[in-house]
Formats: C-alpha cells, structure tokens, sequence
C-alpha cells in the first residue's frame, strides 16, 4: 500500500513538472519578443528624432542662407549704388565721372572753367582728360586761391638766402617755385614712366626754346620747353597730363604754367659751346612713386592731408644742396654785376642741344 501510494505521488509530482515546462518556455519567448518590440520601436523612435533634427537643422541652415545671401545682394545693390553716386568725405568727394551720361552732365553743369581746372589740377590731369578719368577727386568747398591748394609748404627756413627754386616731387607728382624760401607757385605735373624715369637729384636750368620737335618722335612737338639735364636730354615742357608718370623722363606741365617757369627760369650762360660760365636756376627732383597703382591723391577722401609734404621733410630733402646752390648764385650775382647782361634773342641762340626727350 505504501508503495502504490510512493508511485501517486511521484507520477504526480512529474506531471507538476511537465506541466510547468511549457509555461516557463513561453514566458522566455515574450520576454525576447518585448525586448525585439523595444529595440525596434528604440530604432523608430530615434529615426523620428534624427529626422526631426535634421528637418530643423535643414531649415536653420536655410534661413541662414537666405538671410546671407539677402545681405550679400544688399551689399551688391549699395556697391552699385555708389557707383553711381557722389561720395562725399570731410574736404573731398568721389565723383565717378564715367557712371552714367547723367553724373557726366551734373559734372559740368555744376563747375564752372575755373573749377574744372582746379579739380583737374588735383587729379593731376589736364582738362582734356576729365572725360577719360573713371573717378575725380573734388573738393567740397572751393577755395579762393588755387595756390591755397598747395601740398608744399608756404616757407623752407633753410632756402631764405637761395633766389630762385624748383622743387618736383615724384611720390604726388607735383612741382613747387620758391623765392628766398617762400612758396609762390604750385601746379601738377606727370613725370617719367617707370620704363624711363626722371633722374633724382639736383639740376640747373640750361637753354629754352619756344617749340622744339622730340627726338623720340619728330611729330612730338614739345611747347615751352625749358632743359635741365643737357646731356641726358631732359627738361619740362607743356604736354599731354593723363594723369599718371607717363613721359619719356621728361616733366609734363599744363600749357600756362610750362609758359610761366619758360619766363620766370634763368638760363645758363656759356663761354664757348664747350663750357658752362653761369649755371641756370636750381631744380630739385626727388621721392619715389608706387607704380601700377593709382596716386596718392585718391585717397585725399579719406585722408585730406595725404599729399601735403611736411616742412621738416622738405627741408631736409633741399638740405644736402644748399651750398651749392648758393655757391652757383654767388658766380650769376658776379657775373651779372660785371657784364651787361645779354637779350633772350642771344641765349636762346646759346643752344648745345636742339630738342629734348617728351
């Protein structure tokens, strides 16, 4: 009896377990399936964010884009704007002449002759040039003398006892006359290319003529032309300013101011063709110009006194040439307190060299 009793129980206890296999077995597939159901939803629920993220970046990015490249066509529209309009700074404007026909006519509607000389002077051209130049430099108020215009100083303490000067200026392509030290003249000149420049240095006036045909090319026809360097065939004389060193080392002046230094200049004076007795009026060249950019004077805009030559820096560029200069006015004084002095008609005869380089 205690057998059959030992068997119920355990063929009981072995059904429990069979029973309860299943269940187990089925409990471990829906814990993988929700662990399936999670990632899965992870993965979804990520895709979503990463879309969502990027969708926001994209319309960031868009936004950005578009409000650079609305600021960029502003900046575009304001260029183009001021290319045709006047720019006006503290004692200069910009006036880009060649814009339009419309600031071509308010130009000449606006100034007079005597101003347009004035601006052209500035801009180192003649008048002819003005409808060439892209861009003029004008002065916002005109004043009442074109010499109060002047870039050089009104007085060099260490030229008083020097007669006569010429002073050129390569860096603002400009000259200066002084007279025992004052300044009494200035205007603008264009000097030699960079191919051929202007000697540096100190110079005295040698012969003049009226009109006289260039050696570089015989339909050049150089008007007041006044020689300081005989032998390297170099002197002013009026012709063409465009605005720019443009001649072949020559010094280029409008046509009234080459005739005012033609008659104002000294000659030399000469005891045979070989020798020079009485040397001319002195001419100072010096400075250096920054070729293939535009001069200094364009920047007078933004920087009104960019030309002006301080009085000090003069002075120590004429320095050096004192003595001499003076030594040669001693021998013209002497010379002309001991002979009666001889007529233009007879020095302008004195000539060694026919003509010089334009």
């Amino acid at each position: 009896m205690k057998k059959i009793l030992l068997i119920v129980v355990l063929f009981a206890l072995l059904f429990s377990c069979k029973k309860e296999s299943p269940n187990t077995d089925n409990v471990s597939i829906d814990t993988d399936t929700l662990e399936k159901i999670d990632t899965e939803q992870l993965r979804i629920d990520s895709l979503r964010m990463v879309r969502q993220d990027s969708l926001a970046q994209v319309h960031k990015d868009s936004l950005e884009q578009v409000k650079k490249d609305s600021l960029q066509n502003l900046i575009v529209q304001k260029r183009k704007q001021k290319k045709y309009e006047v720019f006006k700074g503290a004692s200069f404007s910009y006036w880009p002449i060649k814009a339009s026909d419309s600031i071509r006519k308010l130009f000449y509607n606006t100034f007079n002759k005597e101003q347009q000389y004035v601006i052209a002077a500035l801009n180192r051209i003649d008048t002819d040039h003005i409808k060439t130049r892209d861009t003029l430099i004008v002065p916002n108020d005109f004043k009442e003398s074109f010499i109060d215009y002047t870039p050089f100083p009104r007085k060099l303490d260490n030229l008083t006892e020097v007669a006569k000067i010429i002073i050129f200026s390569y860096p603002i392509q400009a000259y200066g006359v002084y007279e025992n030290g004052n300044l009494i003249k200035w205007g603008p000149t264009n000097m030699g290319k960079q191919s051929a420049q202007t000697p540096r240095g100190l110079f005295f006036t040698n012969w003049k003529g009226r009109k006289v045909t260039s050696t570089v090319d015989d339909e050049w026809i150089l008007n007041w032309n006044f020689n300081i360097s005989n032998k390297g065939g170099v002197g002013w004389h009026q012709y063409a300013l465009p605005g720019y060193p443009a001649s072949h080392s020559c010094l280029r002046l409008l046509n009234a101011d080459a005739q005012w230094l033609y008659n104002w200049a000294d000659q030399w004076v000469l005891s045979d063709k070989n020798t020079v007795k009485v040397k001319g009026t002195p001419v100072i060249v010096y400075g250096d110009y920054k070729f293939g950019v535009k001069g200094i004077w364009y920047q007078l805009v933004e920087y009104p006194e960019i030309t002006t030559i301080k009085k000090t820096a003069l002075e120590a560029i004429a320095e050096p040439y004192v003595a001499e200069i003076l030594n040669q006015q001693t021998i013209r004084d002497e010379y002309i307190k001991n002979k009666t002095p001889i007529t233009e008609e007879k020095i302008d005869s004195l000539k060694v060299v026919k003509d010089t380089l334009n």
